[in-house]
């Protein structure tokens, strides 16, 4: 069964925990700005939101790449960069219409969200239980797919 990260903004806090564990899960060092998951500050409604990739199903940003450096993990069902192959163009940052793809100046390649191999760090550190890993069928992801279905606009060939 495929998991997902379950996101709930309204037991964030904003510790930024998880930007913490994500960096240094991926980098070995504790930088905010190196992690593959942000939390957003709404100041004018008081609210923290905890934001990354949201693994899509249609996935714009692995269709995007043009020499497919964005592969399927088949164990996580995460969209993964493999670095080696990434040149840097920076396609897939244009296609993912949620921004959760950034461009490293460190690398001169693209990073996000690869659920940590099945492990996520940035739920493991949130102390608050705002961010957690559980199958992907109780986020609702059947129901939003059906109601997709319903609302289809686009013509059939």
């Amino acid at each position: 069964m495929q998991r997902s990260l379950h996101i709930d903004p309204n037991k964030c806090t904003g510790c930024r925990q998880c930007e913490m564990a994500c960096s240094f899960e991926n980098y070995g060092i504790f930088n905010n700005a190196k992690s593959r998951i942000r939390v957003f500050n709404f100041e004018h409604e008081g609210r923290k939101v905890p934001y990354t990739c949201t693994q899509c199903a249609e996935a714009w940003c692995m269709h995007a790449c043009p020499v497919e450096a964005i592969k399927l993990d088949p164990l996580t069902g995460a969209k993964v960069v493999y670095e080696a192959t990434c040149v840097g163009c920076k396609v897939c940052t244009i296609a993912c219409p949620f921004g959760t793809i950034n461009y490293v100046h460190d690398t001169g390649k693209v990073q996000k969200c690869d659920l940590c191999g099945g492990k996520p760090a940035c739920s493991e550190a949130c102390p608050t239980g705002a961010i957690t890993y559980v199958d992907a069928d109780w986020t609702g992801l059947a129901r939003m797919e059906a109601w997709a279905a319903k609302t289809d606009t686009q013509p059939r060939a």
